[in-house]
């Protein structure tokens, strides 16, 4: 359960992010801390918490004795994921694009049993079943990711087809008090299929983009397989190094 000094800080960080986005702060500085810690009604700990976290991730940077600015490269280069530590790892809640989230077209949802490779990447036995849902995303109605996932029915026993019309994850976090925290992923790039370019858009020459990977819960639990084929030009990624000498 994440408690409410969890729950503030994030919002502060999403509010904030949002803002960003809008060009809210035509300047690029943020208000000082004493200032946010108004606006939002919280303690400064609150501010220098969800500052840190912004800092870290290189939205921000504080210039000392000047304040804190918008780091312009983060909205130069923004990547259409956008995760924050301790959340869920969904895509509707971590995949944006100008400050939007995903929408989400339900190609296929089935019933089957597990590969010998799915049976080894989550923990199944061979008489265990698992769905198979196939979902295609979008911004506004560009698509931009098909989306495999193959999850065990004896996790979860009741997903239906109106469930799946939303966040699987956000699902699993209000009806069963379980988050989806971790995950190991891989990205790469290969040939566009027939089927990439009918959903979406590309032409013959043009690449995939491949993320791939298993999904836990956060309690370790192997939650799901999921195999997401991107437009290559959604299939952008920044992170922030900081080097030490």
């Amino acid at each position: 359960m994440r408690t409410t000094a969890e729950l503030i800080y994030k919002q502060i960080i999403s509010d904030l992010k949002q803002k960003i986005f809008d060009h809210e702060f035509p300047d690029m500085k943020l208000p000082d801390e004493r200032t946010l810690a108004s606006q939002y009604n919280v303690s400064r700990s609150s501010i220098k918490r969800a500052l840190n976290r912004m800092a870290n991730d290189g939205i921000i940077f504080k210039k000392r004795g000047s304040g804190t600015f918008i780091n312009p490269l983060y909205l130069k280069n923004e990547s259409v994921f956008n995760y924050e530590e301790g959340s869920n790892l969904g895509v509707t809640d971590n995949f944006q694009m100008d400050g939007k989230k995903p929408k989400i077209k339900v190609l296929s949802f089935d019933v089957e049993r597990p590969s010998e490779e799915l049976q080894r990447d989550l923990f199944l036995e061979p008489e265990d079943f698992v769905y198979k849902i196939v979902r295609l995303r979008l911004f506004d109605d560009q698509p931009f990711m098909i989306e495999t996932g193959y999850i065990p029915i004896k996790i979860v026993p009741k997903l239906n087809q109106q469930t799946i019309k939303g966040s699987i994850f956000n699902y699993m976090q209000d009806k069963h008090n379980q988050s989806v925290t971790k995950s190991f992923l891989s990205v790469f790039a290969e040939p566009s299929t027939p089927n990439d370019r009918e959903l979406l858009g590309l032409t013959e020459h043009e690449p995939t983009g491949i993320m791939e990977g298993v999904f836990f819960l956060d309690n370790g639990t192997p939650f799901e397989y999921s195999h997401m084929r991107f437009h290559y030009k959604y299939l952008k990624f920044n992170t922030f190094v900081s080097v030490t000498q």
